[in-house]
């Protein structure tokens, strides 16, 4: 079974699916589970299902907008309703038919739109990263800038779904977005043009003047661990004698890839602890063969690291592997299911808890780093693609606190100065 690991946190990919995907998003190739009111009329006869049932009359009859009262919307809301409240916040919850084929095409690493994650919060959509090399990076969009209009439309307190389908659109179009910046009370338009984006879960480059590579993983879509083994092999070839694993703002994906990609570093024991319902225990173990078992490294995490992304920091971190540097991830823990309903939509309920190999619960807790080091949100991150074109000197005064702190730890454990990597 893979099952999957996504951070939700009305998380939504900004994109224009490509075609009929595998079903499942995040969760692929499992059973599907179907759920749906009136499959088992002794649900309904509760007193609960009654007072639901005299809410949605009252309002059919009083309210006063008659106009607003859809009964999709009205359904939709009372189920993510029910998904929210739970407490889960940033996991279990219910998606419409739009959103899963988004997530089913996430999964698979392709799509249209401008690439950016975005969360609703305190009733503002604000941006929690862009994708690497998307449109959205490209025109300068950075984590926790503000979305306040949609071609000049004031999407403020809207639901996400409809912000989605206003930004959605085909490849080669534009939309203009209304952009207050992180930590500003500044606003902007920037006029992006949506694209085909095929998503680089993995990418890396030699740090000019050092033996130290750069490895960006910034997702667990489908073949990661392939595409991550073999850069792994390469940039070893190239006689690096350390690495920097950047996994900030890494969403997080399938499980399946997590524990893959966490055995590439491991050459034993276990990447991740499942617990089920019932408190009973599995351990997951390390798969042998890991290409890159015993090279010095260093791991960046934020705020915005999550799901499986914190299922092989907290194995790393575990094992003496790896120093986490940065800030205490976000604190997924949960492995997802997804219940299909009829009409396309699902409910995507964490049915296991994960733990870290010492037994650490990470759910609204997170992955502490080793060393903390936190950055200005309107900062972007350095990137492989980045510091292809920049000297060892402009790297160690750039911005990236974070990615400067990470470098200077792995000289020290080389045995290296600043200057002699």
């Amino acid at each position: 079974m893979k099952q999957g690991l996504r951070f939700f946190s009305f998380l939504i990919i900004i994109s224009l699916a490509l075609g009929a995907g595998f079903i499942g998003g995040v969760v692929a190739d499992h059973q599907l589970v179907w759920v749906g009111l009136g499959q088992n009329p002794s649900i309904l006869s509760g007193p609960n299902m009654g007072l639901i049932q005299d809410a949605w009359n009252d309002i059919q009859k009083y309210y006063v907008d008659r106009a607003a009262i859809q009964p999709q919307q009205l359904t939709y809301g009372a189920i993510s309703g029910m998904v929210n409240a739970l407490g889960d916040t940033g996991h279990s919850r219910f998606l419409t038919p739009t959103e899963v084929k988004q997530e089913q095409n996430f999964t698979q690493g392709q799509f249209e739109g401008i690439g950016v994650e975005v969360e609703v919060k305190n009733g503002q959509i604000v941006i929690l990263a862009p994708i690497d090399g998307s449109p959205a990076q490209k025109a300068g969009l950075h984590s926790g800038d503000i979305i306040l209009k949609v071609n000049g439309t004031d999407i403020t307190g809207a639901p996400l779904d409809s912000v989605v389908n206003k930004i959605l659109g085909p490849a080669g179009t534009q939309v203009t977005l209304t952009i207050q910046s992180a930590g500003s009370t500044q606003t902007h338009d920037v006029t992006i043009t949506r694209a085909r984006i095929q998503t680089q879960n993995v990418s890396w480059q030699m740090i000019p003047g050092t033996h130290i590579a750069d490895v960006r993983l910034s997702g667990f879509s489908d073949g990661v661990t392939k595409q991550l083994t073999s850069d792994l092999q390469a940039l070893q070839s190239q006689d690096a004698t350390g690495l920097i694993l950047d996994m900030r703002n890494n969403p997080g994906g399938l499980l399946n890839e997590s524990i893959g990609v966490a055995s590439q570093f491991l050459s034993s024991g276990t990447v991740l602890e499942e617990k089920d319902a019932q408190g009973k225990i599995n351990q997951v173990s390390v798969k042998a063969g890991g290409v890159a078992t015993s090279i010095p490294m260093v791991v960046l995490i934020n705020n915005n690291t999550a799901s499986a992304a914190e299922i092989v920091a907290g194995a790393l971190q575990d094992a003496g592997r790896a120093r986490m540097v940065g800030e205490v991830t976000f604190g997924t823990g949960t492995v997802l299911n997804e219940f299909p309903l009829p009409d396309g939509s699902a409910m995507f309920l964490a049915t296991q808890e994960w733990l870290t190999p010492k037994g650490r619960v990470i759910w609204h807790v997170g992955i502490p780093p080793d060393d903390t080091v936190s950055m200005a949100a309107d900062v972007a991150p350095l990137l492989p693609e980045t510091i292809q074109s920049m000297t060892l000197a402009q790297i160690q005064s750039s911005s990236d606190v974070q990615f400067v702190e990470a470098l200077n730890k792995l000289g020290s454990t080389l045995g290296t100065t600043t200057a002699h990597y």
